[in-house]
């Protein structure tokens, strides 16, 4: 697929990244005094998906920020000192007794164990073909663009580098990078080589001396733009754990397991073995009574079925199943299960689901983001985002 995205759009697309680039670091004072362009991460994502019409797929918790054409894209940016800095690629905070016992080189090799599951589970779930690095590195009064492969690390080429290592960083490389593992943060960083006769693009960056003059220049044009966002609601989704709250496990017959319960009769058939169910907590429905439409002591089937768009673009009908409303499945009954358990999970029929896994992979519940009445956004998120929703919940209504 190549390493190279930014060269192969179009001339408008082009011109257009760049002049929204050289606009956002032109503002730069209004943060910091430097003559290095300031440029906020969430700014970049944004500005990378309009010039380019790519999806934004920062609101799941995966290793791409953004895809197009079946290229899934990291996107990065960090000053370019002397072009070969260590950055942040990934991080294990929440997983970290899937490692803690682990000493030198079984900790590397779990570490990139995980990193490479989770690069391949991104390119299962949006069904990608090929990932890069897109970088946006600043220096005095400039921006330049690079862009690189997203290579997994490579686990037979592994070697520590122990003459730089100590005992809060572990230094290695494989055969493609150079990699930097805290052990303090269980964060891993990566160096990226970004000599400025290589870029891709370099550009210059006026920042202005007075950016709060240009911003009331601007007033009238950034409050109609204000009174558009505000009509939008943001915060209209829930996360939904795909474990059991009450144990902290993967229950062994049911939630994503479910088709391991027993036969629906006696003596009956076994169940599919994509039957598979995601957990509503009650209380969710309590927080939220119109999110589902439902309200406790309801017939389920008043409640109609709405439609859920995976982040690989494809739609599930689903529904709200079990007395109280206290899970969702889909309807024909095995489509989700074909997708969480098959395309993403990548498990062979019979293969029971566990928390070891989904630590492995880095996520442990889902956001489900209501668009109207009847249809649903689906995204993954990071290990212990259910256990941060709740804890809001607890918090505000106490």
């Amino acid at each position: 697929m190549g390493d190279q995205f930014f060269q192969l759009q179009n001339k408008y697309s082009q011109e257009l990244y760049i002049e929204l680039l050289t606009i956002t670091g032109s503002l730069s004072r209004l943060f910091a005094e430097s003559n290095n362009p300031f440029l906020y991460y969430r700014a970049a994502e944004n500005i990378f998906c309009k010039a380019f019409n790519a999806d934004n797929l920062s609101r799941g918790d995966v290793s791409a920020d953004a895809s197009k054409d079946k290229l899934g894209i990291g996107l990065k940016t960090f000053l370019q000192n002397n072009g070969k800095t260590f950055q942040k690629v990934a991080e294990f905070n929440r997983e970290l007794q899937e490692f803690k016992d682990l000493e030198g080189l079984d900790l590397i090799i779990k570490i990139a164990e995980m990193r490479n599951e989770r690069i391949r589970m991104t390119k299962r779930t949006f069904d990608l073909e090929g990932m890069i690095y897109h970088l946006v590195t600043r220096s005095k009064n400039k921006m330049l663009l690079f862009e690189e492969l997203m290579d997994e690390i490579d686990l037979d080429s592994i070697k520590i580098d122990k003459g730089n290592s100590n005992n809060n960083t572990i230094k290695f490389a494989d055969k493609y990078n150079e990699y930097t593992f805290s052990l303090s943060k269980s964060t891993l960083l990566k160096r990226f080589i970004t000599p400025e006769d290589k870029a891709l693009k370099l550009f210059n960056v006026t920042i202005y001396d007075d950016p709060f003059e240009f911003l009331l220049k601007s007033k009238n044009e950034l409050m109609e733009q204000s009174k558009s966002l505000a009509s939008v609601e943001y915060d209209n989704y829930v996360i939904l754990p795909l474990y059991s709250p009450r144990t902290g496990e993967v229950e062994s017959k049911s939630g994503l397991n479910a088709w391991n319960a027993a036969p629906r009769s006696k003596g009956g058939p076994r169940r599919p073995h994509n039957e598979v169910y995601i957990i509503v907590p009650t209380w969710i429905h309590e927080a939220k009574p119109n999110f589902f439409n439902y309200r406790k002591g309801m017939d389920l089937k008043e409640v109609p079925h709405f439609q859920v768009t995976l982040p690989n673009k494809k739609k599930l009908t689903m529904k709200l199943v079990q007395q109280g409303g206290k899970a969702i499945s889909s309807n024909p009954l095995t489509d989700l299960g074909e997708w969480i358990l098959r395309d993403v999970l990548n498990l062979a029929p019979g293969t029971l689901v566990t928390r070891s896994m989904l630590n492995t992979i880095g996520i442990d519940s889902v956001r489900l983001s209501k668009v109207s009445e009847t249809e649903f956004l689906l995204d993954f998120t990071e290990t212990g985002t259910y256990e941060e929703f709740e804890q809001l919940y607890l918090e505000t209504n106490n």
